[in-house]
């Protein structure tokens, strides 16, 4: 059951378009801002051994990185089935910001624990707000079509200017006075953003309202419990094992990883044999297994951004502009930077070409390559960093992120549109569940590939990722017309 409904949004109008997109706009600016701001000094503060931070190694230290924005993903889909069949997205988006400005204060105070429970509290947060803010823009456009569409890319803009603002505000701060600072920072921009979104609520109408079936609900809250009661047993066992037999935290994300890769195959596989599926729509669900699969290379290598190119910035580049240093973390903030520049390029550009526009797999293949370019480039100028030096010029990092950034301009807006246009239609949601535990793999994988960074030549680490997107990429324009005709006339 869906409870955002077809109709009932606000009626008012700003440039032709709901007034109750401003107020999405603004919380979701707000959570980003506030996530992006404690992702970009994450990895930073456990690896900082001099001023306060956890004195870890790289490698532990990507592992954890790496497990906490996979989860950040994962949690996506039970948070959206909380909305669906529980609370309604409304208050899903309330009480997922709440436990979210929470973590970030919880990270505020000092210590190991209070550490990895505001990282939990994090997570459980952002999955119960990011799929249900997006899931209200799409009820306050029940006419759909291009409407829908220009109000997703006013959407999109708040995302990126929260991702913009957030290095530069939590960055400074936690690099250049206190690492908790930074981490409170993050929690008082969710705070501004739940308080813009309360009072902004009246603007929605009767988008996003709970379920109003009680024996449903009642139901639901069974399952709900039910399924709670599996994970705290599976958490236990987890931690009977490990007294047994100990495992490393890299062993532990390596089998999550695993995990992830069996289920997503046998999800693929049961909705081949089983799905009660044509033969047409069949083929489609074979053309998302393959973009699941270059979904999640791209992000192990886009969001090593994160990880080892965050590592790269903070030690073997020089910040500084004149007598000012500036914070490593800053240089977070250029992909949302040129994201916000071009987007509005490439939407044009792609409304331009019209007949001429690219191919789905011809895209993907257009932003694996154009990753591999940017690790290219980045090997290129590891060759001269070294520690004992003032660092490699940060034009290095720029121009890396700017192919990532195109690259991502490429693949990911392509990704979720066309997840929505070849899902059979009873499978949409699934799909798009699919669609984030590919993302979840690539950022899993991004922390324990950017944990190398102390272990392994770092020319030879960029090379090689460098390679493997890249020659995914090309698998993808190679291959480009038989999964052109396996999509058929659908798109």
């Amino acid at each position: 059951m869906s409870n955002v409904p077809d109709a009932g949004a606000h009626t008012r109008t700003v440039f032709g378009h709901p007034i109750g997109l401003s107020t999405l706009f603004f919380t979701e600016l707000w959570e980003r801002f506030s996530y992006y701001g404690m992702r970009a000094i994450l990895i930073l503060f456990l690896t900082d051994a001099e001023h306060g931070g956890f004195a870890m190694s790289s490698e532990t230290a990507g592992v954890i990185y790496g497990l906490y924005t996979a989860c950040v993903y994962l949690v996506a889909l039970p948070g959206g089935w909380i909305a669906d069949r529980l609370i309604g997205q409304r208050q899903a988006i309330f009480v997922g910001g709440i436990i979210i400005a929470s973590g970030h204060f919880t990270l505020a105070v000092t210590g190991q624990f209070t550490f990895y429970l505001g990282l939990i509290l994090i997570i459980v947060g952002t999955g119960l707000l990011k799929p249900n803010v997006s899931a209200i823009v799409g009820g306050l456009y029940p006419e759909g079509g291009a409407q829908r569409d220009a109000g997703f890319s006013i959407f999109y803009m708040g995302i990126n200017i929260g991702a913009f603002l957030g290095p530069l505000i939590c960055g400074y701060l936690g690099q250049n006075i206190n690492w908790h600072l930074g981490f409170s920072i993050a929690g008082i921009g969710m705070v501004i953003g739940l308080i813009s979104y309360k009072f902004g609520q009246r603007y929605l109408g009767d988008v996003g309202k709970a379920p109003t079936d009680d024996s449903d609900v009642a139901a639901n809250w069974k399952k709900f419990f039910i399924g709670l009661g599996v994970m705290i047993i599976v958490f236990l066992a987890l931690l009977g094992v490990r007294t047994v037999a100990p495992f490393t935290l890299e062993q532990f994300g390596i089998g999550l990883g695993y995990a992830v890769i069996m289920i997503s195959i046998l999800y693929f596989a049961f909705v081949l044999l089983f799905g009660g599926l044509e033969t047409a729509e069949k083929k489609r669900v074979i053309v998302i297994f393959f973009l699941f699969i270059g979904a999640a290379l791209f992000w192990s290598g886009f969001e090593q951004a994160g990880s080892g190119l965050n590592l790269f910035a903070e030690r073997l580049t020089n910040t500084t502009i004149g007598s000012f240093e500036a914070p490593s973390s800053w240089l977070q903030s250029i992909n949302p930077l040129f994201i916000i520049l071009l987007a509005p390029l490439f939407g044009w550009l792609w409304l331009a070409l019209a007949d001429r526009e690219p191919s789905i797999p011809v895209k993907f293949a257009y932003g694996l390559i154009l990753l591999g370019v940017g690790f290219l480039v980045i090997a290129w100028g590891a060759t001269y960093a070294n520690e004992e030096g003032p660092g490699v010029s940060p034009g290095w990092l720029i121009v890396t992120y700017f192919f990532h950034t195109v690259g991502e301009l490429c693949l990911s807006p392509v990704g979720l549109s066309s997840i929505t246009k070849l899902a059979p239609g009873k499978y949409v949601g699934q799909m798009m569940g699919i669609w984030f535990m590919g993302a979840a793999l690539g950022n899993l994988f991004a922390g324990l590939i950017g944990g190398k960074f102390e272990s392994l030549p770092l020319p030879d680490l960029f090379f090689s990722v460098a390679m493997v997107v890249i020659i995914s990429g090309l698998l993808f324009a190679i291959f480009s017309k038989p999964i052109k005709k396996l999509i058929g006339g659908k798109v």
